[in-house]
């Protein structure tokens, strides 16, 4: 999947009437998932885009190697009976705050209703059937994979999740996570695109 410039994502954004926060709300961080057109799961082949403005107006960006769908290993072995989980393409308004994944470390976890596709038939393609979507509280996190440096494959780091492949772009994103929380609160966006939206 190629990348994507900061304005070519506003316009997809645009086009589906997401909000983008822009330099009058400066620290307010537009946190943008675009999905690969692939099909096939256990790579971080997707990429997570975080844009914001500083007090200055001035445009911080960074763009970061994630997944958005679950590993093979639990595409194969689903821990709930309606299948494995894989995030609906929408805008997650004020979804998100900065807490603990599973107790353990600090990321980003979902705090309202999102939507997801229940994939059950057990193999390694990730299933989006329309008809398939539940609605709820999942535990749908931000997180990163491996905490010392990072995965290639995604296997068990995702069931759901959009998991961060490497610590290092994680920590940043943490930090920025941070400062936004203590500036303007503990609520965060979280936008998912997919690559055909910019075709």
């Amino acid at each position: 999947m190629r990348t994507f410039t900061n304005n070519e994502i506003k316009s997809a954004m645009a086009k589906k009437n997401y909000e983008f926060f822009k330099a009058d709300k400066p620290f307010h961080p537009n946190i943008i998932g675009v999905r690969a057109n692939t099909r096939k799961s256990n790579s971080f082949d997707d990429f997570l885009y975080l844009i914001y403005y500083d007090q200055m107006g001035h445009v911080i960006s960074h763009r970061f190697a994630i997944t958005t769908d679950a590993g093979k290993y639990n595409l194969e072995n689903p821990v709930n009976s309606k299948g494995t989980a894989i995030l609906v393409p929408d805008q997650y308004v004020d979804c998100y705050a900065v807490g603990l994944h599973r107790g353990q470390y600090r990321a980003l976890c979902q705090i309202k209703s999102v939507k997801v596709y229940r994939d059950n038939n057990k193999d390694d393609i990730l299933d989006m059937d329309a008809n398939n979507v539940e609605e709820g509280i999942f535990g749908i996190n931000i997180h990163r994979s491996n905490p010392y440096s990072k995965s290639y494959v995604v296997e068990k780091w995702s069931a759901g999740c959009q998991v961060f492949q490497a610590v290092a772009d994680f920590v940043v994103f943490m930090s920025a996570m941070e400062t936004a929380s203590l500036r303007n609160g503990n609520k965060f966006t979280y936008t998912l695109l997919e690559e055909k939206d910019f075709s």
